[in-house]
């Protein structure tokens, strides 16, 4: 959001606020510093660090992402790559031409080992002709990209039609042609994960394709994902940040005088938490999509107008979790990179909705290795998202490791 006015130069130049400190709001800070608003320039974050959902913390002896984790198409197209490289973050191998020409197609790798719930191993052989299956599906819905009309709605209606036609004509036994529907019902819990959803069905099948898929192949930074913001952080001038400053309304589209500006008149004033009353010429707000929807009605007065606010409340915002367990011993092989989890009742061509107590587990998609710490450290991070994920909020630390626990032993037998 952006408003002007004029006569503003003869008092001292433009002045401009930020509102939010992650790193859209940090980006644009960084961008507006080689410009002659700078020496007005503010950044107003809500809380006393800055990121939003980057966030890297010391645990188990190392690193861990509690936030964003990888930068996906790590390549010359990606301004996160190239602000990562500029930094000098990156490794030889990250910044490697062969790493960077790598097409994923946006698609998460194959396990290292797939298992049942009941502790049976998947053939990996199987795993990966579901995959290509999945995601050849996922590949077809671009194709829609710019069509007047959609068979249906959503990506998990198409899904669910296309594999329901794929069924028909497996000739395997009942018991290989549940196991293989239960292998895609977790492909489809690894794309909810990575559309942020609860389910596919809510994803509308026609936009789905403008995601830009980069080349490269998914990388994270060893010092943590943290370091790029704190640079940014860096190249900032001292007093440009605000932190601990929450904003309660941005008064916009007006003509609003301060006493510390005598005789100038400003189109936007931002009015914090505190009372602070913030006048300017120009404010960038770069707060979450899910602030937005719930705060819009009284973040801004007047309203925003019609069509931003439909905007809004129209885009899709879930939730994604992580849960970090820490293991004195691995039961893991030494190569291991990522343990993928079948539940063998399941199927999405199944519509069933048991108990969130007794079930939220079922959505995790597996579990990631992450490098090791040290010689008696070894700690997976699991992946869950959606209504089960926000349920998992609401359990204690050890009801989520008691939960786990028992997974974690029908799957391994141990």
């Amino acid at each position: 959001m952006a408003s002007g006015g004029d006569g503003a130069e003869a008092s001292g130049g433009r002045r401009v606020l930020v509102v939010g400190g992650g790193i859209a709001g940090l980006g644009a800070a960084q961008r507006l510093c080689s410009h002659p608003a700078a020496q007005h320039l503010r950044v107003l974050e809500a809380t006393a660090c800055a990121g939003g959902r980057i966030r890297s913390e010391r645990r188990f002896g190392g690193v861990v992402e509690v936030g964003a984790h990888w930068i996906h198409g790590p390549s010359q197209g990606n301004p996160v790559f190239q602000l990562a490289a500029e930094y000098g973050l990156l490794g030889e191998k990250e910044l490697s031409k062969e790493n960077q020409l790598v097409e994923t197609g946006g698609h998460v790798g194959l396990p290292s080992v797939c298992c049942t719930s009941s502790g049976a191993r998947v053939s990996l052989e199987l795993v990966a002709e579901m995959a290509s299956l999945f995601y050849g599906l996922i590949d077809q819905t671009r194709e829609f990209l710019h069509a007047t009309e959609t068979p249906v709605p959503s990506v998990g209606e198409y899904l669910k039609k296309e594999i329901s036609q794929q069924v028909t004509g497996w000739t395997e036994n009942e018991e290989t042609r549940k196991l293989k529907l239960a292998i895609l019902n977790t492909f489809f819990h690894v794309e909810c994960c990575l559309s942020g959803t609860h389910s596919m069905d809510l994803v509308a099948l026609a936009p789905f394709g403008e995601y830009t898929v980069l080349p490269g192949l998914d990388c994270t930074f060893s010092g943590g994902y943290q370091e790029l913001t704190n640079c940014i952080m860096a190249s900032l001038p001292k007093d440009v940040m605000i932190f601990n400053m929450p904003v309660k309304t941005i008064h916009w589209n007006g003509s609003f005088r301060e006493g510390t500006f005598p005789g100038e008149a400003f189109p936007v004033l931002v009015e914090c938490e505190d009372g602070s009353r913030l006048p300017a010429h120009h404010v960038i707000v770069t707060v979450p999509l899910g602030f937005l929807k719930e705060q819009q009605n009284t973040f801004f007065d007047p309203p925003l107008p019609a069509e931003k606010a439909e905007a809004i409340r129209k885009i899709g915002f879930g939730t994604n979790n992580k849960i970090f367990l820490e293991f004195e011993e691995p039961f893991w092989e030494p190569d291991c990179q990522l343990i993928q989890v079948v539940w063998e009742d399941t199927s999405p061509l199944q519509d069933t909705a048991p108990s969130m107590q007794d079930a939220w587990f079922k959505k995790l998609i597996g579990f990631l290795v992450l490098p090791p710490f040290g010689r008696s450290v070894h700690v997976l991070c699991g992946f869950i998202a959606g209504l089960e994920s926000e349920f998992m909020e609401t359990l204690s630390d050890e009801e989520v490791l008691l939960s786990l626990t028992q997974v974690l032993r029908r799957v391994t037998g141990a």
